[in-house]
């Protein structure tokens, strides 16, 4: 089986949240580099191209089902979760 990843992206100003899932992170960053709007219309229209939060998960599944999870939250929500790893909302792309 597959791991998956949910990842949270924010643009250079950090105004902007967007979550996402993939089973290649990676690759996936790379797309969205490329602001391509195949990677997602909306993070290629607000410029989300900085990984800020992502976490492993053991298949795509879970990694579905918790996505799903975290585009219901509140975005004060999301921040508390990103500030939890990434106090100061770095790049996280480098340590991949």
């Amino acid at each position: 089986m597959k791991n998956g990843f949910v990842y949270i992206l924010t643009n250079f100003n950090k105004t902007v949240l967007y979550v996402g899932v993939t089973s290649n992170l990676e690759q996936r960053l790379q797309e969205h580099r490329q602001l391509s709007e195949r990677a997602s219309k909306f993070a290629a229209k607000y410029k989300c191209k900085y990984l800020i939060y992502y976490e492993k998960h053991q298949t795509i599944s879970d990694a579905i089902l918790r996505e799903k999870q975290l585009k219901n939250w509140h975005r004060e929500w999301k921040l508390n979760l990103i500030r939890e790893i990434n106090p100061d909302f770095e790049d996280l792309s480098e340590s991949l």
